[in-house]
C-alpha cells in the first residue's frame, strides 16, 4: 500500500511512522529542517512508554513520487490552498484523499444531499480550488483525536491518544475506507468507520470554534475558560449557535452542550491549537475553524451574533499579531 502524508509535521509524522513500521510504503512531504532531519536520520516518536524510529522517503517536491494508494492531508487547514496544484502528481484515478484536517473540509457538500448539495466553501476552499482540483471524490473524512508535538526537527512527542475516526461522505463501508482502517488498525491506531463523519466532525469543531479563539483572545488554558462564567457562558453561546446551524444541515450531535463543555475542561491546563500557534507566531486556522461557521450560518439563515463578535476580534488579534 502506497500512502504519502502531505504535511509530515506532528500528526502527519506520528501517523506516518506508524504506518511505515506496520509495513506500509509510506513518503513523506514536508520541508525545512524538519524535512532535513528526518532525510538524515528518520521519524522519532517518542511514546510514555517506547520510542520508534521509521525511515520513510521523505522529500518537499511530490513529483517525485508518483500516483499513490492514499494521501494523508495533514497539513493546518489554511495551508491546504497553496499545496493543491503541487499534489496533482500524487492523484491517480483511485488514490483516496484522508482530510486529516481541522474543521470544516472542503468536500463537506459533497454527496450531502439537499439544497446545499456540491456547494462549496469559500472560507476554507477560496474559489473552489481543492474541489476542482483534488476531487470531492476521493475525499475519505478524518477527525484527528491525539495530541502530538514536534519537539524538534525529526522528533515527534506522542502525548496522548490513538483514535482517528474516518468515513465516506456518502456514509458507504466502501473497500477503500475499509482497507485504509485495518492498515491504520495494524499500525496500533484505531481507524473506526463510521457512518456519518460530519457528525464526528462537528462534535469535535464544536468545541473548537469557541475555545480556540477564546484561548488567542485570553491566553486562557481549557480548564480557566470552561471553569470562568463568564468566559464558559461565551463558549455555550457560540455553541447553540453553531447547533442550530448543524440542526439545520442535519448533524446529529450525541452528547448536550453543558457535556461538551464539561469534556474541554476535564482535559485541564491545555493550550489549544490556536493559542500554541499564536504564541509561537504561526497563522491561526481562524477560517476552518470559525470563519466557516459563520459562512455555513449565512447559507442556512441562522444568525451567529456572539460567533460574529468574538471572529471579529481574533482576526484582529491575528493581524496585530503580524504586525507585531
Amino acid at each position: 500500500m502506497k500512502i504519502t502524508v502531505y504535511g509530515a509535521g506532528a500528526i502527519g509524522g506520528y501517523m506516518g511512522a506508524l504506518l511505515s513500521q506496520a509495513g506500509a510504503e509510506v513518503s513523506f512531504v514536508a520541508r525545512g529542517a524538519h524535512l532535513d532531519a528526518m532525510r538524515r536520520k528518520g521519524v522519532r516518536v517518542i511514546r510514555e512508554n517506547d520510542e520508534i524510529v521509521a525511515h520513510p522517503f521523505c522529500t518537499d517536491d511530490p513529483a517525485e513520487l508518483g500516483p499513490q494508494d492514499y494521501v494523508i492531508l495533514a497539513l493546518k487547514a489554511h495551508s491546504v490552498p497553496g499545496v493543491v496544484d503541487a499534489m496533482q502528481p500524487l492523484l491517480g484515478n483511485e488514490t483516496g484523499i484522508v482530510t486529516a484536517v481541522n474543521g470544516i473540509p472542503y468536500w463537506y457538500f459533497h454527496r450531502h444531499g439537499g439544497a446545499l448539495e456540491g456547494t462549496t466553501l469559500e472560507s476554507v476552499d477560496p474559489g473552489g480550488a481543492q474541489w476542482r482540483k483534488l476531487g470531492p471524490e476521493r475525499a475519505i473524512g478524518c477527525v484527528v483525536y491525539p495530541a502530538t508535538e514536534v519537539v524538534e526537527p525529526g522528533v515527534i512527542q506522542h502525548v496522548y491518544g490513538d483514535k482517528f475516526p474516518i468515513g465516506e461522505p456518502t456514509g458507504e463501508h466502501t473497500e477503500r475506507v475499509e482497507r485504509f482502517s485495518a492498515m491504520m488498525g495494524y499500525a496500533g491506531l484505531r481507524a473506526p468507520v463510521l457512518d456519518n463523519i460530519r457528525d464526528e466532525i462537528w462534535l469535535k469543531l464544536w468545541g473548537n470554534l469557541c475555545f480556540n479563539p477564546i484561548s488567542a483572545l485570553t491566553h486562557a488554558t481549557l480548564d480557566v475558560i470552561c471553569d470562568d462564567p463568564g468566559t464558559r457562558a461565551v463558549a455555550k453561546a457560540m455553541m447553540l449557535e453553531a447547533k442550530a446551524i448543524g440542526d439545520a444541515v442535519g448533524v446529529n450531535f450525541r452528547v448536550d452542550v453543558e457535556r461538551r463543555i464539561n469534556g474541554a475542561g476535564a482535559v485541564g491546563a491545555h493550550k489549544t491549537s490556536m493559542l500554541q500557534d499564536l504564541e509561537r507566531g504561526r497563522p491561526m486556522e481562524i477560517d476552518p475553524l470559525v470563519s466557516v461557521v459563520q459562512e455555513m450560518g449565512r447559507l442556512v439563515g441562522v444568525p451567529t451574533p456572539t460567533l460574529d463578535v468574538v471572529l471579529a476580534l481574533v482576526r484582529q488579534r491575528a493581524q496585530t499579531a503580524v504586525r507585531h
